[in-house]
């Protein structure tokens, strides 16, 4: 249930000059905005407690020239589509989509065109938000803020289309695992699209421009929204924690690791008997609604909750030792030759050495959608998973975790979905070409 979201250094801070009574303010807009960041730099404005409320007031009124969080930039086009290795963002919208009626490959080809350019568009750096066709204005003045934009292609998708001989082996649909309790109306889905931006008001806009520009052609069938740590939130950059209080996601694999991309990546020409060449360079994505249970949790005391991960709650580190980067050693014991790392802890049963050396890339995102009928949070763990295979990835970890680990007491999986996400889209093309026009 790890994510791996690494937060970005936190701006540095200093407080401007307060502005002259009765001088004329220039009308601020997006483009003078980022005109004026690189001279801004890092910096961001803070009133210091000493100011006076006059002053604070003052300075929380007055435009601020674009942080280093507004101007960060992932270039849409590239080999592989943006939004898969990059640290998760601290706003996401999950939504899947289904073709209308009568929606066929070729309307799907414009569809996804339209999701392109738009994206393309919204990502560019210096550049406006959005296509004039779909402005909403929502996220005038705003920089990129790091945002991504991610499509995939649910397994009935291919059905849909009059492409089911270019459907993945792979896209094969998930076993059940006897604790799932999955709602139908929010698992699957013709279409899939990721969308992270480090504000929520850019992240929003992109969700509306896509669904406007599928008017027509294709509705949403569920949404999750979700949110992560904001950069600069903390003192230096660290592991996110996640809604149980744990430091998640220390041992995600890297894109420095030896073999990252063959777990991660379909290679060039695809894989035979698994994903066709359409899906070179392209990934699987799984995406799971995990409830944390979070008032039986927090009955548990801290010492027990880190017997259940196998951490130390305060600093991430494995109860093996060391600290939070420490590699976890499982046949460590303690001094009363127990295993330090217990037999059902959620670190030990999901370790790729407990699982015949399965890995997946977590990037999720954590989500709150208010208080349930019973009075307890209706909180938890948007799951997003990237594999090369989510049979030798996803699969395999997931029936050792539903059966062995202690933390699924905690947790609840309510929704679920796999998609086939192809590579990245060049300039002048669209994701997923290669199979609508192949």
């Amino acid at each position: 249930m790890s994510t791996v979201n690494d937060d970005t250094t936190a701006p540095k801070s200093g407080a401007p000059a307060a502005p002259t009574t009765g001088a004329p303010t220039a009308p601020v807009t997006r483009r003078r905005l980022l005109g004026t960041a690189g001279a801004a730099g890092a910096a961001g404005l803070l009133v210091g407690g000493g100011a006076g409320a006059a002053t604070a007031a003052a300075a929380r009124t007055e435009p601020t020239a674009l942080s280093s969080v507004g101007t960060g930039h992932i270039p849409f086009e590239g080999a592989r589509q943006a939004g898969i290795v990059e640290p998760a963002q601290a706003r996401a919208h999950l939504v899947a989509f289904d073709l209308a009626p009568g929606a066929d490959r070729r309307a799907a080809a414009g569809l996804l065109r339209r999701w392109s350019d738009a994206a393309r568009e919204m990502t560019r750096e210096g550049r406006p938000t959005t296509p004039a066709a779909y402005d909403d204005q929502v996220a005038d003045d705003a920089g990129p803020s790091s945002l991504t934009v991610t499509f995939g292609f649910g397994r009935s998708f291919f059905a849909r289309t009059g492409l089911t001989g270019q459907r993945p082996q792979a896209l094969a649909p998930l076993p059940d695992f006897p604790a799932d309790a999955l709602d139908a109306r929010r698992s699957n889905g013709d279409l899939w699209v990721q969308i992270g931006a480090d504000d929520a008001l850019v992240a929003f806009h992109a969700l509306r421009v896509l669904q406007k520009a599928a008017h027509g052609t294709a509705s949403v069938r569920w949404q999750m929204n979700g949110f992560n740590r904001t950069p600069g939130a903390t003192a230096r950059p660290m592991t996110v924690r996640n809604l149980m209080g744990q430091i998640d996601g220390t041992n995600n694999p890297k894109p420095t690791d030896p073999g990252f991309d063959q777990k991660v990546f379909v290679p060039a020409g695809g894989s035979a008997g698994s994903s066709p060449a359409w899906m070179a360079g392209g990934s699987y994505a799984v995406v799971r609604r995990i409830r944390m249970l979070l008032d039986s949790w927090d009955h548990l005391s801290v010492a027990r909750q880190e017997k259940v991960i196998g951490r130390r709650k305060s600093d991430g580190a494995p109860l093996s030792g060391g600290t939070a980067t420490t590699p976890v050693n499982l046949a460590a014991f303690d001094a009363d030759n127990s295993l330090a790392i217990a037999g059902d802890a959620h670190i030990r049963v999901a370790a790729a050495a407990s699982n015949g050396g399965a890995a997946m890339l977590r990037r999720g995102f954590s989500y709150h959608d208010g208080i349930g009928s019973d009075g307890s949070p209706d909180a938890g763990l948007l799951f997003v998973a990237w594999q090369a295979d989510p049979m030798r990835g996803f699969v395999p970890v997931q029936r050792k975790l539903d059966g062995s680990d202690g933390l699924s007491r905690f947790l609840r999986h309510e929704a679920s979905g796999l998609f086939a996400v192809p590579g990245g889209a060049g300039p002048g093309e669209y994701v997923g070409q290669r199979l609508l026009e192949g």
